[in-house]
């Protein structure tokens, strides 16, 4: 097991140790300086000898992966009797730190942009051969918070240890199940066969995961369920109601009604029923969705369908109505979210949506 590093430590005679940035089921994540390069990067280590036996493999893996939407893997090496692998940096939270926690849903132009970018680094990964396994919010790099300017599929670089340790979580039963993190915070996005046979499950799995975090984006719940709860629901796999949230707004239901389209066509139970990843790239390439920056304010006043935010940082005056309000409409002080474009008299909001309790 590698000992816990300290800022200021040197390995490989090039990368020295800033800070601890991360810790997942399986390793410990450090964020460190290439002194060769002048760059900064992600330094990953194993944190179980268990994980030590398939860390130098999925390093192997992952290398062949090179796509703007996957976090790329730049270097492994083996010191002191530890194992390191370097990857990209990306200077951003994960998806549900970034995104998913802090709104009550998020709204279907954010939510296409983001579906759209893994599903071109999922179609680039398979066609190298290389299958995650572990897709989820927190394997996903989110760099400009709200805005998502930039967005990467990390971890790669254990596919093969999420996959042997998600089978033993299974072939454990319920106590290994709860005793595994990374088997926990994998189960609101496993797809039927990787329960029933984690080991035999391939590429269709990383698709029904894209459709579960979409379903869930646009929702703001998990389509099966989550934690143990959600096994049983996974497995009899009946395709999710549309709740009325998609279809209640005609700003965008056009929009809305696409996106549940691509989420009943990736959660289907049978696998060769189910979207490829190269399918679900060009199913997005259709989609009519726009890319613009992320702000947050508070409403300061609401008359009968419009009211005005005050932005967070700038205390701009913006017009919104609640015709452009993504989900609940929201109340004088409450915290949201939007986007804005010149209007007459001052700038309007398009899309609002509310921001979680804070």
């Amino acid at each position: 097991m590698t000992p816990e590093l300290k800022a200021g430590a040197m390995l490989c005679d090039r990368y020295i140790i800033q800070d601890a940035v991360g810790e997942g089921g399986m390793q410990l994540v450090y964020k460190a300086y290439d002194r060769t390069l002048d760059r900064m990067i992600a330094l990953k280590t194993p944190k179980n000898d268990s994980s030590e036996k398939r860390f130098q493999r999925s390093a192997i893996l992952s290398a062949k992966i090179t796509h703007p939407c996957v976090a790329k893997t730049l270097d492994y090496f083996e010191e002191n009797g530890s194992q390191f692998l370097v990857e990209e940096l990306v200077d951003g939270d994960d998806l549900q730190t970034a995104i998913i926690r802090k709104l009550r849903v998020v709204d279907p132009f954010l939510a296409a942009k983001i579906i759209h970018c893994l599903a071109k680094g999922l179609a680039a990964s398979h066609h190298a051969g290389v299958v995650h396994r572990d897709i989820k919010p927190s394997n996903i790099m989110v760099k400009g918070g709200y805005s998502a300017t930039d967005i990467k599929i990390t971890d790669f670089g254990i596919a093969k240890m999420a996959e042997e340790e998600i089978a033993f979580a299974v072939d454990g039963g319920d106590k290994t199940i709860t005793g595994s993190k990374t088997m926990i915070g994998a189960l609101p996005y496993m797809a039927p066969e990787m329960i029933e046979n984690p080991r035999a499950a391939g590429a269709p799995s990383d698709v029904w995961a894209i459709g579960a975090l979409l379903f869930e984006m646009l929702c703001g719940e998990k389509p099966y369920g989550t934690g143990l709860r959600a096994v049983p629901n996974i497995l009899k796999a009946s395709p999710p109601n549309m709740p009325e949230l998609l279809t209640k707004n005609p700003q965008f239901s056009f929009l809305t009604g696409e996106l549940f389209d691509i989420v009943l066509a990736c959660l289907t139970k049978k696998t060769e029923n189910r979207l490829t990843a190269a399918d679900l790239v060009q199913r997005c390439d259709q989609l009519c969705y726009y890319d613009s920056q992320r702000r947050s304010g508070h409403v300061n006043n609401n008359f009968i369908s419009y009211g005005f935010i005050t932005e967070d940082i700038t205390g701009e005056r913006i017009f919104y109505h609640f015709n452009n309000v993504y989900g609940d409409n929201p109340q004088i002080n409450d915290h949201v979210c939007f986007s804005a474009f010149t209007g007459g008299g001052c700038d309007r909001a398009y899309p609002v949506v509310l921001m979680a309790d804070e």
